[in-house]
């Protein structure tokens, strides 16, 4: 028995519309495909810049002469530097030799949440910057750790940092003036600083921990530096 023509005709405009549907996500899913491929390399470009903006807020120039952002060491979890997650240190070198370490660092007890810090520490073990990359701190009054927020552009709160490290301030002095310890804080907002200043100075503890491991260069890269 023939099928009646409705069916018939039901049925091809289904099997048609179902043929339209595949060519299209083809084509859809290709044109993606040849978009992506064609604005990769400037996306990558643009977050390069941006990184290594945000790292030369931290790392003098003339420090290093290596390819930073592929000179790298992972970093497990670390209760020290407040980190969960595993994390990525850049290893600077001057002349094939080791010269600082650039790595994020996270202080969890800051007054509104987690305050995310990047941090660069020469081979000798000063701290040559720090910066924070990410908080939630209360607007116009815990901001200030933040040198686009801080109103002394002269001196920003965090620049207290640059060149202090273990041997020069003893463990006692890592604090707010509040506190008898050495850096300066503003009234009314010490939860912020304390807890900044508390993960700098386990980043530095840290890095003395680990200073072998962090500083180490590969063999390859010792043979070539001899």
């Amino acid at each position: 028995m023939t099928p009646p023509a409705k069916t018939l005709s039901a049925a091809s405009m289904a099997v048609r519309t179902a043929i339209v549907l595949f060519v299209f996500v083809v084509a859809f899913t290709g044109l993606l495909a040849a978009v992506h491929m064609a604005t990769e390399p400037a996306i990558e470009a643009a977050a390069t810049a941006e990184k290594m903006k945000l790292i030369g807020e931290v790392l003098p120039r003339d420090v290093y002469d290596n390819d930073l952002l592929n000179d790298q060491r992972q970093l497990a979890p670390s209760a020290e530097l407040g980190l969960d997650e595993p994390s990525v240190a850049y290893l600077a070198r001057q002349g094939g030799n080791a010269s600082a370490l650039v790595f994020e660092a996270v202080a969890p007890d800051g007054y509104s949440g987690p305050i995310r810090l990047l941090i660069a520490v020469a081979a000798d073990g000063r701290l040559l910057g720090v910066r924070v990359t990410r908080h939630r701190e209360t607007p116009g009054l815990g901001d200030y750790i933040d040198p686009r927020k801080d109103k002394n552009k002269q001196r920003p709160w965090i620049s207290q940092f640059d060149g202090l490290s273990l041997a020069g301030v003893p463990d006692h002095e890592w604090g707010v003036r509040k506190d008898r310890g050495r850096f300066d804080s503003l009234a009314g907002a010490t939860v912020t600083p304390r807890a900044v200043i508390k993960a700098v100075h386990k980043a530095l503890q840290y890095v003395a921990e680990n200073r072998r491991q962090l500083f180490e260069l590969p063999a390859a890269s010792q043979g070539e530096s001899s």
